[in-house]
């Protein structure tokens, strides 16, 4: 059954998308007036995920780790969502539910059909942009990916008229890194350097997201660290025996209830703010935190954390890894991973961070061993109370 529309101006659009027929209605920018807004654009509902809250908001990298947090959170506070999608519709598809019948549409697209990207963004309000790659494959790179991509949404999203744009990026991101373990400075780096400043060119009054790296289920931080490719039984080569590396992580969900926080106020036009978590910790104590809470510490398993630079084996599993796994590199087992899990937060003083947009922390000694609970070892030993004390949590990084 066909949907109607009013074609009032103050913007009540028609939005065909996927198949169906719906009616997304759009907030126009400025009114003056003379003109009457159309009553159907204004927030209605309890605030649940059957309201309407008056933002239509696109999500970029949706069906990513970061993406499925954002799409929910705003689901649940009435955000009608546009979610397009690359590749199989069954990868998006799960996502249905975020919002009630009709409030989260799909359509697809390609970082490089245009059309298909102004068709995503013509009738939101707010556009999140959460694209990105972790490894390059042989039809995307870091910079296809991280900059002209970036720069092709933020161009479009400008000549449509979009209000808001939101760009998650990367803490440690800088046009001349210093390289750590690889060879050369990080072209992951630079990339996303360039990519901040394509939008910064293209749309002055986006507003710029810089996380840390990010744990929570389904992640790359913890899984990649404590995953059987990245070690070698219980023995753990970290760069520089992990003392030379100071990590502050964040919980997804503070991540994801930033950009939520970023997107329903104004005054953060323009600004940057860090995604980090509340405490700071050298790398070295958390992997043997991680370890005691898998029961894989010295006392249960032998393991052994040492300098990665005195471990002949490592460059060749790298190796080998990438060369039998072209699609996507197992247990995210690859030098520019390495290079970040070895890279310092670098948080400067005096940026706003999550807290400034209204954000309660996820400390990790709440978070984490609820994480890592499914990587114990001998995980259907019926163990007696008290027979495995709580392994203490690691000590906060203070200089």
């Amino acid at each position: 059954m066909a949907a109607i529309a009013l074609k009032t101006q103050a913007t009540s659009k028609l939005l065909h998308l996927n198949g169906s027929m719906s009616v997304v209605y759009i907030k126009a920018a400025n009114y003056s007036s003379d003109r009457k807004p159309n009553l159907a654009a204004y927030k209605r509902g309890t605030g649940g995920r059957s309201s309407f809250n008056g933002i239509v908001a696109t999500v970029f990298g949706c069906t990513g780790f970061v993406g499925r947090y954002v799409c929910n959170k705003l689901g649940k506070i009435g955000t009608q969502l546009i979610l397009p999608y690359r590749g199989d519709f069954y990868d998006a598809q799960r996502l249905k539910v975020c919002g009630d019948l009709g409030q989260v549409l799909f359509t697809p697209y390609h970082l490089l059909d245009e059309e298909s990207i102004a068709k995503a963004v013509r009738y939101s309000n707010v556009v999140i942009n959460l694209v990105g790659r972790d490894y390059e494959t042989k039809n995307f790179k870091y910079n296809d990916v991280h900059v002209d991509g970036v720069r092709r949404i933020a161009r479009i999203c400008r000549e449509e008229g979009v209000e808001r744009f939101i760009h998650l990026s990367y803490l440690n991101a800088e046009e001349h890194p210093k390289p750590l373990v690889l060879k050369k400075p990080s072209a992951w780096k630079i990339s996303k350097y360039l990519g901040e400043c394509a939008v910064r060119e293209e749309y002055p009054t986006a507003t710029i997201i810089r996380a840390s790296d990010i744990y929570g289920s389904e992640d790359r931080f913890l899984r990649s660290l404590v995953n059987k490719m990245r070690s070698h039984s219980n023995l753990m080569p970290l760069y520089k025996n992990g003392l030379a590396t100071v990590k502050q992580p964040v919980f997804v969900s503070d991540v994801a209830q930033g950009i939520v926080n970023a997107a329903r106020d104004d005054d953060t036009k323009c600004e940057v703010y860090q995604a980090v978590g509340p405490k700071r910790y050298l790398l070295a104590d958390l992997v043997d935190w991680f370890y005691k809470l898998m029961r894989k510490d010295e006392k249960w398993g032998g393991y052994i954390r040492y300098d990665m630079k005195y471990d002949p084996i490592l460059p060749l599993k790298v190796a080998l890894v990438n060369a039998i796994s072209p699609a996507y590199p197992l247990g995210n087992l690859h030098w520019e991973g390495i290079e970040r899990e070895a890279t310092s937060d670098n948080v400067v003083i005096g940026v706003p961070t999550l807290e400034d947009l209204g954000v309660t922390l996820t400390h990790m000694e709440d978070q984490v061993p609820w994480e890592l609970k499914p990587f114990r070892a001998h995980q259907y030993y019926m163990d007696r109370l008290g027979e495995f004390p709580k392994p203490d949590p690691p000590p906060v990084y203070s200089a």
